[in-house]
């Protein structure tokens, strides 16, 4: 090897942060293990040591110095004289003894780039993990690359990551070489690298994609209070503004629906229903049962239970197909919800 070794390790730590002393400490911890595999001779007290220098790699073994040669690691004092060039050293001193193999440093080269080459994969490794840590219960835009069974194969373009069957959405088509935006629920470090795992179907997709489209919402001026979300059919969001200059709503819907209309396309149809968060329980249930209209709303604190009359065409609009409004709008407020006709006011005596 050569001074291009040390070059390539400090260009190396400029570009990857890998320290060049934890290279150079793992290199000659590989080229030790490569001596002990590939040569015969001594094996204890060995040492390889990379000259930075020079390049040039060396193994030494330590030796005793004794008047009468003992164990394998023993020299006697006219060897350690003649041998090694000192003229000073005496019996009871340990000397190291220079044993590199003849052979060495083809072998030493070709260890040398393969830690290399694996210290590279596990600091872009370790970057990649570290940013998209950062990144968790956030949105990226991937490409669908390929299925595995029921799973999904992601490109991030940095690495790939994975889509689960539970959570994908029934309704939408995954083509392979689409591109869509995905929520991160999960980054683990693994053995083979980071494992990213996405979600199509999770209310914190819908939430990131207001804080993308709505700059009110982004910048703090809108609030998204609550998310009940059956994923592929509908969703129903709770906004609150913190100025009174600004229209939650409207400022989630946009002009002429525009903002609003972009999450629904990127949710591939799925309808969105944007209502005004209240901390009056009554107000915020009759509006989250929007667009039924309310006639009354009478609460029971003890179960938790709220009793809705709507008029007697609207009943199956606030209930909704196979309960679907009803059961968001519970959801969403966090009540149970009753709903009746009202034409079932007088027959029911009034809890609140």
């Amino acid at each position: 090897m050569n001074k291009d070794l040390f070059f390539a390790i400090e260009q190396i730590e400029r570009a990857k942060g890998i320290s060049r002393d934890t290279l150079k400490q793992a290199i000659e911890a590989a080229l030790l293990s490569a001596y002990k595999k590939n040569f015969k001779g001594p094996h204890k007290a060995v040492e390889v040591i990379l000259d930075p220098a020079t390049g040039e790699v060396k193994v030494f073994t330590r030796k005793f110095i004794s008047s009468e040669s003992g164990e394998i690691i023993d020299i006697d004092l006219y060897e350690a004289l003649s041998n090694q060039g000192l003229n000073r050293v005496g019996p009871g001193e340990i000397i190291q003894v220079e044993i590199t193999p003849k052979d060495f440093g083809r072998i030493a080269a070709q260890t040398a780039k393969q830690v290399i080459m694996q210290r590279i994969r596990e600091a872009e490794r370790s970057l990649i993990y570290d940013e998209f840590l950062e990144r968790a219960e956030d949105i990226v835009t991937g490409v669908i690359n390929r299925k595995e069974g029921k799973n999904i194969i992601v490109d991030l373009e940095k690495i790939e990551s994975f889509l689960p069957s539970n959570e994908q959405v029934q309704s939408e088509n995954y083509r392979i070489g689409a591109r869509m935006k995905f929520y991160i629920i999960e980054v683990k470090k693994t053995s083979r690298g980071p494992r990213i795992v996405l979600s199509r179907s999770h209310p914190g997709l819908v939430k990131r994609l207001f804080e993308l489209e709505v700059p009110e919402v982004h910048d703090g001026f809108v609030t998204i209070k609550a998310i009940a979300r059956e994923p592929g059919a509908r969703t129903k969001i709770a906004v609150e503004s913190r100025d009174a200059k600004v229209d939650p709503v409207g400022s989630c819907i946009g002009n002429k629906g525009a903002r609003v209309r972009h999450i629904t396309d990127e949710l591939r149809g799925e309808k969105i229903d944007i209502i005004r968060w209240s901390n009056d329980p009554k107000v915020f249930i009759s509006d989250a049962l929007s667009p039924a209209q309310v006639t009354l709303v009478e609460l029971d604190s003890n179960s938790n239970t709220a009793r809705v009359y709507v008029p007697d065409d609207q009943l199956s609009l606030a209930i909704g197909k196979e309960g679907q409004n009803a059961r968001l709008s519970a959801r969403l407020t966090g009540w149970r919800i009753d709903i009746k006709s009202d034409r079932e006011i007088r027959e029911v005596p009034s809890h609140s």
